[in-house]
Formats: C-alpha cells, sequence, structure tokens
C-alpha cells in the first residue's frame, strides 16, 4: 500500500549474517528474538489499528479523503522506492518543511532521498503514518486490562521480531528504540510514545543487543530526553545481576565514548540511596511515605 520496492539482487539489508554475538547472556532462559526475516508478506504487515481503535486521521484532507500528489522516497543505502501521500507524510512537521523547501524550484520534482535510513524502518514510519500502528501492533488484553504485543504463529514458530539489522552498528538493534528515535527525528510524538511501550514488552534480548541498543538511543536523541534513556537505565538496573556476570557489558565500559554509564552510575547511586532511606525509616512510619 506504502511503496513501490524494487529489489536490489543480494541486498545485505535486515541479514544477520554479519551479526557478531558478543555474550550468550540474556534476559530469560528461552531467546525472545526471531531469527527469520523475510515472512510471506500476508504475515508481515496484517491489518492495524491505533491502540485506542480510533483510525488515524491525520492522513486525510478538510474533505476526508486523500488528495492525488504523491511524492518519491529514496531510502537507504540500496535506494529503495517507497511512494506516499503527500497529506500523509507533512503529519510529520519535518516532512512539511522539506517538501515547502521544494515548492520553492519548480523545476524540483516531489523526490525526496534518505539515505541514512533503514527500509524497514522507513516502512513501519509509514505503516503508522497510514494506519495508526505498526507491525506487530499493540493489543488491549481486555481480561487482564492489559497491553501486549501481536503474536503471529506460523507452523507453530512465532513471527514476532523484536530486532532489526543497523548499517550504522553492523549489528542488530531493537527495532522499536530505532523507530523511537526515527519518529523524534520526524517529530512523531504519538508514534514515540507507541515504540516505547512496546519496547517495555520485549524479552528474551541478549545483553549485547541491549547495550548495543542503548549506545544507539543516546547517540539519537538529545540530551533532554527523559524516555528512552531512563528506559534503558531502568533495564540495566532491574537486570544487574545479569549484567554483572556480562563480558560485553565490562567491555562497553572499559570503551566508554557514551554518556550511557555515567548516567548509569548515578541512577545506581540513586537507588541504592532509595533503598538506604526505606530502611533507616522507622517501621511505624513507612507507610505515610
Amino acid at each position: 500500500m506504502f511503496g513501490r520496492r524494487f529489489e536490489p539482487p543480494a541486498s545485505k539489508s535486515f541479514s544477520k549474517t554479519s551479526k557478531v554475538n558478543k555474550s550468550s547472556s540474556s534476559f530469560s532462559k528461552t531467546s525472545g528474538v526471531s531469527k527469520s526475516r523475510h515472512e510471506p508478506r500476508q504475515h508481515r504487515r496484517p491489518a492495524t489499528a491505533t491502540s485506542s481503535n480510533v483510525p488515524n486521521q491525520t492522513a486525510l484532507s478538510p474533505t476526508g479523503t486523500l488528495t492525488p500528489s504523491i511524492v518519491t522516497l529514496v531510502i537507504g543505502k540500496d535506494q529503495r522506492i517507497f511512494a506516499a501521500h503527500e497529506d500523509v507524510l507533512c503529519a510529520s512537521p519535518w516532512f512539511q518543511r522539506a517538501l515547502s523547501d521544494q515548492y520553492m524550484d519548480p523545476q524540483n520534482s516531489k523526490r525526496i532521498h534518505l539515505p541514512d535510513e533503514e527500509p524497514e524502518i522507513f516502512s513501519s514510519v509509514l505503516e503508522y503514518l497510514y494506519k495508526g500502528d505498526y507491525y506487530p501492533r499493540l493489543i488491549h488484553n481486555k481480561r487482564r486490562n492489559s497491553w501486549e504485543i501481536e503474536q503471529i504463529e506460523e507452523e507453530g514458530r512465532g513471527l514476532n521480531e523484536s530486532t532489526v539489522y543497523h548499517h550504522a552498528v553492523d549489528g542488530d538493534i531493537l527495532k522499536d528504540t530505532v523507530i523511537y528515535c526515527t519518529a523524534d527525528k520526524y517529530g512523531l510524538e504519538e508514534l514515540k510514545r507507541v515504540a516505547l511501550r512496546k519496547q517495555g514488552l520485549q524479552s528474551g534480548i541478549q545483553c549485547s543487543t541491549i547495550l548495543t541498543s542503548a549506545r544507539y538511543a543516546y547517540a539519537h536523541t538529545p540530551d533532554t530526553d527523559s524516555k528512552l534513556r531512563a528506559h534503558y537505565l531502568a533495564l540495566i538496573i532491574r537486570s544487574r545481576s545479569t549484567f554483572k556476570r556480562s563480558g560485553t557489558m565490562q567491555l562497553e565500559m572499559f570503551n566508554g565514548g557514551t554518556q550511557l554509564f555515567f548516567d548509569l552510575f548515578v541512577a545506581l547511586c540513586n537507588h541504592v540511596d532509595d533503598i538506604s532511606s526505606a530502611q533507616n525509616t522507622p517501621r511505624s512510619n513507612r507507610h505515610f511515605f
């Protein structure tokens, strides 16, 4: 629905052959990450809806219909071709400015080149702009009154993939982290909230993937970000018994080069202070805090 895809021969996009596992430690005994990258289209892109089951209205013109103006998008190093309605793209302030700048040159066709984006990630962003969610979608469990990630089974095997190969790190990182950072770039605040909620529901991710994703998050979010960065700090603290045995964690801290580990040190200090404060509080007064 979103693009005309011209598949280049022997493309290395999303291939996991270049991944090097630095650690076998994980947060569960069974990995929650599927290694399959190319499922049939009928399974990879099911119909989605917003988390509130309300259709996304930002893609419509004032008359309630899409205008016929089409924008061509050239994505990634392999120059994958996507096409999208201009009205849909203009829900993003970034694309709105980009298209306005193009209108200043009457000879310039409506074509935008984004060589640094990953096609799979950009496809998810377009899917969100059209449908209000991206695969795998969020499902509200009414019986438990909780949110879950859609599980699609094929021949007894789950197709829910939580990681994606990214050329910037030459390895796998959490897909929702990349989508969050991309949404931040394009000014899509609601997409950031959806990606953050989905990331909080993931499990069975290796320590090396968590740390690589955290480093990516720090490199692609502003210092004022208080959501994604805090998510990683809390995750590492909660799983500290796993991380302190991780050789990858030791190597990452030795190499440094990121604000991540100082923030982690501060967060751990605050965590210890909170525990000490709770232990020193008289038992009879604890219910007041």
